[in-house]
């Protein structure tokens, strides 16, 4: 049985489709806002329950040139600024215990990177904000293995968990994506959330950074939401062709729209 975490008025792993979604990225309050606007606007209009995502550190880079982010004051300061104006939750990622407490003065979720989600102190330190923990599934694991993961948070104190697949390495610079996650995550009692804009990542595929297919995003976004996932995770951007970080595998707002609407369908059809 899925365990339902409350965010809000609304549950995650009830019977509304729930998005997270944003640039991968804090570049700029222009676009932080004109993102946060249109999807507000949209989930509003298809009945999707929002949580807005952006990070304001991206620590795990190809490079030590490749961009980052604004920095967790200047960024967790936009986020607040976006949390007002347009009355959504906010979902930001941590790398290290000393963020947890700050990142929760502005974020309802507190979000494990995949790379860094057996980092015990992490977790342990993200569990004891009370916030809700979306882990991020390792590329390097199996689904089974989230289960002593997600205990360490749970056996923190904190018992409002999500866990959010993207893909599992398959030899170099490639990720495939097995829906038998989705269910089996599930039976470990936690709402899955399907990352599908990462999960077309091709990790380091242009050498010092990463490229993607995102053409395969909605394929996968519509065969996770078949599969059962309780929401999905799209890093969304105006142009994602000229962003700063991970734009081959971001989508753009027509694509959201298209993407958000089928999905949605779907989810309402098996629920």
């Amino acid at each position: 049985m899925v365990n339902k975490v409350k965010l809000n008025d609304f549950y995650i792993g009830a019977e509304k489709l729930t998005i997270l979604a944003g640039p991968c990225a804090i570049e700029s309050k222009e676009i932080l806002f004109k993102t946060a606007e249109y999807l507000k606007k949209l989930t509003t209009d298809l009945d999707i329950n929002f949580i807005f995502k952006s990070s304001f550190d991206k620590a795990n880079r190809s490079s030590i040139s490749s961009y980052r982010g604004l920095g967790i004051d200047k960024g967790l300061e936009l986020l607040s600024q976006v949390k007002k104006e347009f009355n959504v939750p906010i979902v930001t990622d941590i790398h290290e215990p000393q963020q947890a407490s700050i990142a929760a003065e502005v974020a309802d979720i507190i979000q494990i990177p995949a790379f860094l989600c057996r980092q015990t102190d992490l977790l342990v330190a993200a569990a004891k904000t009370n916030k809700i923990i979306n882990i991020k599934k390792g590329q390097f694991l199996a689904p089974q293995q989230m289960k002593p993961i997600a205990n360490k948070v749970k056996e923190s104190g904190n018992d409002k968990i999500t866990i959010t697949d993207r893909g599992v390495t398959f030899g170099y610079n490639n990720l495939v994506s097995d829906m038998r996650t989705i269910p089996i995550i599930q039976d470990l009692g936690y709402p899955v959330i399907f990352d599908a804009t990462h999960s077309v990542q091709l990790p380091g595929g242009c050498g010092e950074s990463s490229s993607g297919e995102r053409k395969f995003v909605p394929v996968l976004a519509k065969a996770a939401v078949a599969a059962g996932a309780d929401g999905l995770f799209f890093e969304v951007h105006p142009e994602p062709d000229n962003a700063l970080c991970d734009g081959p595998n971001m989508i753009d707002f027509s694509q959201a729209k298209e993407i958000f609407q089928k999905c949605n369908e779907i989810f309402k059809i098996l629920r």
